[in-house]
């Protein structure tokens, strides 16, 4: 382990102890007792097969505050990543839902676009019969090219092949968002050159500003089109192409804290009045009829059981949506193929004690592990014994199982963390 204050792992241990998420990436992945059962099971069948080979789907996590549904949907965000695939977090307290456009400005915005080409870059220079490692950081392909006095006018015709094959001719591409890579690309290479002011204005028109006039970008080559809530799930679509094309196997974004659409809380970021929400649950209802026009892409939507509990305004409010996402037929067992995943039901079907002990064991582990050495004194995890007592006890308690078990390790237990 780093050292807990160039690594964010102090900030990490006191989201835990709060009976948060860690918003760590190294530590989320030593806390997946329990709710391993889910994420590998998508990580197999979904991450390693279904979406890797092209697909898209859409799942739904819900469960009472506390079940671990934003711990799950860090944890699975961690795998997806280390999967090779480019992952989003997104929060429905502040990312706009009611327009997929600033949906996809958020997911554009929370990517490395630049370096996505830069790697498409070094693929059209391998194309090309050259290493990429052979050419110095601080020069471009083309003078690389000329001081080996090989930039004649059959290699530039082939550099301008080679980026025509790769975006405008690739069909999964927007002509205006493929026109834009192959020019910013270009500029990469040495050829065609690109002037710095247009190569901002290529990328404010790939992240959907609205300050540059359509004229401006008319001047590149562009259609005078901007990017709108109708066309930008074509153009998130030109964006996972541009993510396979550099080396990604795709793309994972899950959107937390889906019951901001009817919180009346006066801090909130994002205001929701009847219609926004109603413009949401649409936006998404779209977005479950869309997935198979999108390749290569997974949305997971997570939310508290209020938001499908709630007649007036909840997901059920909305009959549209409502239809897509409800698991119509439901065993006794918890099915981890459904679509909508309730985190309290997959408590009471697979959290035994052996589980409970694991949970709290892993939460210890971690804390103690991070803390000063010889301040404050040890955490104790439960041991099975006392997960045993604590199962038959839960079925008694109206609060999430993980919740509980946070709260006997790190506080009903007189620890007292001393940093």
């Amino acid at each position: 382990m780093g050292d807990m204050h160039t690594d964010g792992a102090e900030t990490a241990i006191c989201n835990l102890l709060a009976g948060n998420p860690p918003n760590n990436p190294g530590i989320i992945g030593q806390l997946t007792a329990g709710i391993s059962f889910l994420t590998d099971f998508w990580r197999e069948k979904y991450l390693s097969e279904y979406i890797r080979l092209g697909g898209s789907k859409i799942k739904f996590l819900t469960g009472s505050p506390g079940s671990g549904k934003s711990h799950c949907l860090e944890l699975f965000l961690t795998q997806a990543a280390d999967d090779g695939f480019t992952a989003v977090s997104l929060d429905a307290r502040t990312t706009r839902l009611d327009d997929f456009r600033e949906i996809y400005c958020s997911i554009c915005g929370g990517t490395d676009l630049p370096a996505y080409l830069g790697r498409c870059a070094k693929k059209i220079i391998s194309e090309m019969g050259f290493e990429p490692s052979d050419i110095p950081e601080t020069i471009s392909f083309a003078d690389y090219l000329a001081g080996e006095g090989l930039l004649d006018p059959i290699t530039k015709r082939e550099i301008r092949f080679q980026l025509n094959k790769m975006f405008m001719q690739n069909p999964m591409i927007d002509n205006n968002f493929a026109l834009c890579c192959s020019l910013l690309t270009g500029g990469l290479l040495g050829h065609p050159t690109l002037e710095p002011g247009n190569r901002e204005l290529l990328f404010s028109w790939l992240y959907a500003a609205k300050e540059q006039k359509l004229s401006d970008y008319r001047k590149l080559g562009l259609s005078p089109a901007r990017i709108t809530k109708q066309s930008a799930r074509h153009m998130l679509r030109s964006l996972v192409e541009i993510m396979k094309l550099s080396g990604s196997h795709g793309l994972v974004v899950g959107v937390d804290n889906l019951e901001a659409l009817i919180s009346s809380g006066g801090l909130d970021t994002i205001r929701y009045t009847k219609q926004r929400r109603e413009d949401a649950y649409e936006c998404i209802r779209e977005l479950i009829d869309e997935i198979d026009t999108l390749h290569n892409i997974m949305f997971v939507f997570s939310f508290d059981s209020a938001l499908a509990d709630n007649e007036n305004a909840g997901i059920k409010s909305y009959q549209a949506l409502w239809m897509r996402i409800q698991n119509e037929i439901e065993g006794e067992r918890f099915n981890r193929f459904c679509d909508m995943a309730n985190l309290d039901r997959l408590a009471a079907q697979e959290y035994g004690g052996a589980t409970i002990a694991a949970i709290s064991a892993t939460l210890a582990g971690v804390v103690n592990a991070h803390r000063y050495k010889g301040e404050g004194d040890q955490i104790t995890p439960l041991d099975e014994a006392s997960a045993d007592l604590f199962v038959e006890h839960s079925k008694f308690v109206n609060i999430s199982v993980p919740r509980k078990v946070s709260r006997m390790t790190f506080k009903e237990r007189g620890s007292v963390i001393i940093w």
